[in-house]
């Protein structure tokens, strides 16, 4: 299992790759990486005042 604070550590880094937002799917690829729900990237990224760009399904800009 992991920890809450491994996956704002992941998240943190790959929205520093793309200007402090996060793609929906740089999002997702972090999921897969860390093997959690996609629902716990989310919540980091809220955590941590990152949004989510680029969204798949239209709902995030």
């Amino acid at each position: 299992m992991v920890n809450q604070d491994a996956i704002r550590a992941a998240v943190k880094e790959a929205a520093a790759g793309h200007g402090g937002k996060l793609p929906c799917a740089v999002a997702q690829e972090v999921a897969r990486r860390l093997k959690v729900p996609m629902r716990e990237v989310g919540r980091a990224a809220d955590e941590l005042k990152i949004k989510i760009i680029q969204c798949q399904l239209g709902c995030f800009e």
